[in-house]
């Protein structure tokens, strides 16, 4: 990623210094967790990360994660790759954390089950949790990359009609797709607000051993997730309204940033 601060400027140094902080305490205070399971008389286990009830080391590891993956989320979505686009509006470098926060859940989804290997086939103590936590998180990450396909303009679009069209044709096109993206999402937000409020309101559980409120956060996300994709839909047409009408070939699917790479690689090896 490019090294140029995006949106954050003199905040960067802060907000990274956060992140650490954060990530240290998180890291302490999952040592002691693990230290207190062979000397504590009842140890802390998963099951009480999901109830924590006045807790103060669970609620000191799940604050302190929190806070890292947010604080680290608004760091990393700082800087670009080569292969992204800049952001163009507030509401994209929402879209850009949110994007790092699927990022950071793809890491957690490969400690959880790194986790689980290892207990399961060099201990023989497979856990409750770990195939649940990676469910969960998943969920959220599938999530979150709508949202950032969208400020990417990375969907599957089909340009043989539109390219044939005028410049005001095109515009046309373009509101109408956005309408259809913004009503889809108001019948999703019609249709699901009440069920989602019963979920929330008694935290529907998956019904297993662990039994985490999957159904409960995942459906409420569903929801806003939806509606953080309709106001990014809105937003990129206002960014591109007045840019110049593109043209589209077989050559777009060409990535010249990668290609290099590539090459980089073969000759390293």
């Amino acid at each position: 990623m490019t090294q140029q601060s995006i949106w954050l400027g003199p905040l960067r140094r802060p907000v990274g210094a956060v992140a650490l902080a954060a990530c240290a305490v998180a890291a302490l205070t999952f040592l002691w967790l693990i230290l207190q399971q062979f000397t504590a008389a009842e140890p802390i286990g998963m099951y009480d990360m999901l109830r924590p009830a006045g807790r103060l080391s669970v609620l000191l590891m799940l604050w302190s994660l929190f806070a890292a993956v947010l604080a680290g989320a608004a760091w990393l979505s700082d800087t670009v790759a080569p292969l992204e686009s800049a952001p163009t509006g507030p509401f994209d470098i929402l879209s850009l954390i949110c994007a790092r926060v699927a990022m950071i859940g793809i890491l957690g989804i490969v400690l959880a089950m790194s986790y689980e290997v290892v207990a399961r086939y060099a201990f023989e103590k497979p856990t409750l949790w770990a195939n649940e936590l990676s469910l969960w998180i998943a969920g959220f990450v599938f999530l979150l990359a709508g949202l950032y396909a969208m400020q990417q303009r990375s969907h599957i679009r089909i340009f043989v009609i539109y390219d044939l069209m005028p410049h005001w044709a095109r515009k046309a096109a373009d509101v109408l797709s956005v309408f259809l993206v913004c009503f889809f999402a108001f019948c999703m937000v019609w249709g699901g607000w009440n069920e989602v409020v019963t979920k929330l309101a008694r935290m529907e559980t998956f019904g297993t051993a662990w039994d985490p409120p999957i159904p409960a956060t995942i459906k409420a996300a569903i929801l806003f997730n939806i509606v953080l994709v309709a106001i990014q839909a809105v937003s990129n047409l206002i960014a591109d309204w007045h840019k110049a009408p593109e043209s589209h070939s077989p050559m777009d699917d060409i990535d010249q940033a990668e290609i290099e790479n590539i090459r980089r690689t073969l000759k390293e090896d």
